[in-house]
C-alpha cells in the first residue's frame, strides 16, 4: 500500500509553482515558467523519495496553456533532457504518479467544442507522462462530466467520445465517482462497458450515494476489480470533509484516528490511497506513521521539530504536553500525538502566543545577524504588539534571516507556512 497527495509540497521552498494569465502567455515567458516548473517538479519528486511517500499527483499546471493554440514551442522536446533525469529518479524510486485534469476537462459536453478541448487537454496529460517515460500504472483520473437533462444520453457520450481517443490516452485513463452527478454505481456501470479501471472516492459516495445498500468498503472491492495487471493496484482517494465548509470541501487536515479506523476496515490493505486535502503532504507522512504500529518515537520527533513553533504560536498549553509525551517514551500513541497537533489547529489568533513563539525562533537567529536585522525584527516585534502590522510580516522576515544563515532547522519549519 502507498498513501500519497496531491500537486504541491508545504515545507519546502524549491517547490512553488509558478503561473501566468493569457495575455502574458508570450513563448519566451511560457519557456521560462515551464522550465521554473519542472525544477520544481524535480524538487517534489526528491522530497517524496526522502520521505518514503510512493504516490504522487503531478499538477497539470506544470506546462502552462500545454493543450491551449497559444502553445507554439515544442516543450517535450526542449525539455527532454529534464523530463528523462525526473523520470529516471521516478523509476528508480518507485514512484507512481498520475494526473488529474480540472473541472473543465469534459469529455462527454454536447458542445463539440468543448469536448475537442477535452480531447486535447487529454492529449497533454498522457503526453507528459510518456515524457516522463512513466508506465501505464501512472493513471488520468478524469470525472464523467455533466449529465445535461439526460444522464443515459449524456453518459452514453461520454463511452462515444472515449472511444475515439488515440488508445494511448485510453490506456491511462481511470473514471471516478463524483459528488453530484456520477455516483459510484454510475460509474461502474460505465466502466464495465469501456473496460476503463475505476477510482472510488469515499466522500464523493457519502455525498452522492448509489441506489444499492452497499458499504463503502464493498463499493472498494467492487471499483478495485475493474483494475488489470497492466493497470498497477487499484487505487482509491481518501478525504474527510471540512467543519463548517461547503459542500463537498475537503478538511484542512486528515483527523489521523478517524483514517486508521478506515484503514483497519479496508478488505485489502495492499491498494494505493490518494488523499485529497489542504494540507498535501503534512497528512501523507501522518497517515503513513499513523497505521505504522510500530513506528519509533525518533521520527516523531522529528515530525515534532517542524511542527513546534507552528504549535506554540497558538498554544504553549499544547506545545508542553506534546513535549512531555515524547519525553522518555519508547512507544507513542500517533493518532493521538497528532490529535494534539491538530488542537492547536487555528484558533483566533493569540498575540501572546505569536510573540513567544516569534522570540523562540528569533533565538536561533540573533546570534549570527547584523545590528541592522536585530533592530528591524525588534521594531516589527514591537509593531506586532502594538497591532499595526500582521505577523506574516514578521515572519517574513525571521524567514530571510533563517535563510541567509542555511538554518535548515527553522527553515524547514511549518511555522512559515500557516
Amino acid at each position: 500500500m502507498a498513501i500519497g497527495f496531491a500537486c504541491l509540497v508545504i515545507g519546502d521552498i524549491n517547490t512553488s509553482l509558478s503561473h501566468c494569465r493569457l495575455k502574458n502567455a508570450g513563448q519566451n515567458n511560457l519557456r521560462k515558467i515551464a522550465f521554473a516548473n519542472l525544477s520544481a517538479l524535480e524538487a517534489m519528486v526528491d522530497y517524496n523519495i526522502k520521505q518514503g511517500i510512493s504516490l504522487f499527483r503531478i499538477s497539470s499546471d506544470i506546462i502552462p496553456f500545454a493543450s491551449h493554440p497559444e502553445m507554439e514551442f515544442d516543450w517535450q522536446h526542449e525539455f527532454g533532457q529534464l523530463f528523462d533525469r525526473i523520470g529516471r529518479k521516478i523509476k528508480s524510486a518507485g514512484l507512481r504518479v498520475s494526473m488529474h485534469p480540472g473541472q473543465y476537462t469534459v469529455l462527454n459536453s454536447p458542445r463539440p467544442g468543448i469536448a475537442e478541448k477535452a480531447a486535447a487537454d487529454l492529449q497533454y496529460h498522457a503526453a507528459f507522462l510518456d515524457s516522463l517515460s512513466a508506465g501505464r500504472e501512472s493513471k488520468i483520473i478524469l470525472h464523467i462530466g455533466g449529465v445535461y437533462d439526460d444522464k443515459n444520453k449524456a453518459a452514453a457520450s461520454f463511452i462515444e467520445n472515449f472511444n475515439r481517443l488515440p488508445l494511448p490516452i485510453q490506456s491511462r485513463l481511470v473514471i471516478e465517482n463524483d459528488d453530484k452527478n456520477y455516483s459510484a454505481e454510475d460509474v461502474l456501470e460505465i466502466s464495465q462497458v469501456t473496460g476503463i479501471p475505476m477510482v472510488f472516492d469515499n466522500l464523493h459516495h457519502l455525498l452522492n450515494p448509489s441506489r444499492n445498500n452497499l458499504s463503502q468498503f464493498e463499493w472498494i472491492e467492487l471499483c478495485s476489480a475493474t483494475w488489470k495487471a497492466a493497470d498497477g493496484k487499484p487505487k482509491i482517494h481518501y478525504s474527510q470533509a471540512k467543519d463548517g465548509g461547503s459542500r463537498g470541501a475537503h478538511s484542512n487536515t486528515i483527523n489521523a484516528r478517524e483514517f486508521v479506523e478506515f484503514y483497519n476496515g479496508l478488505p485489502d490493505k495492499t491498494i494505493d490511497i490518494m488523499l485529497e486535502v489542504k494540507d498535501k503532504n503534512l497528512s501523507a507522512i501522518k497517515c503513513m506513521n499513523a497505521v505504522n504500529p510500530g513506528l519509533p518515537v525518533g521520527q516523531l520527533e522529528e515530525e515534532w521539530a517542524r511542527y513546534k513553533y507552528l504549535v506554540l504560536s497558538r498554544s504553549a498549553s499544547i506545545h508542553n504536553e506534546i513535549s512531555d509525551m515524547l519525553k522518555n517514551k519508547p512507544i507513542i500513541d500517533t493518532a493521538a500525538f497528532y490529535e494534539m497537533i491538530d488542537r492547536a489547529g487555528e484558533p483566533t489568533e493569540d498575540h501572546d502566543a505569536q510573540v513567544y513563539a516569534a522570540q523562540k525562533v528569533w533565538g536561533y537567529l540573533k546570534g549570527s545577524c547584523s545590528e541592522s536585522k536585530k533592530k528591524r525584527f525588534h521594531k516589527l516585534l514591537k509593531q506586532y504588539s502594538e497591532g499595526t502590522i500582521r505577523i506574516h510580516t514578521m515572519k517574513k522576515h525571521l524567514f530571510k534571516c533563517a535563510a541567509e544563515q542555511n538554518n535548515q532547522y527553522i527553515v524547514k519549519s511549518y511555522y512559515f507556512y500557516f
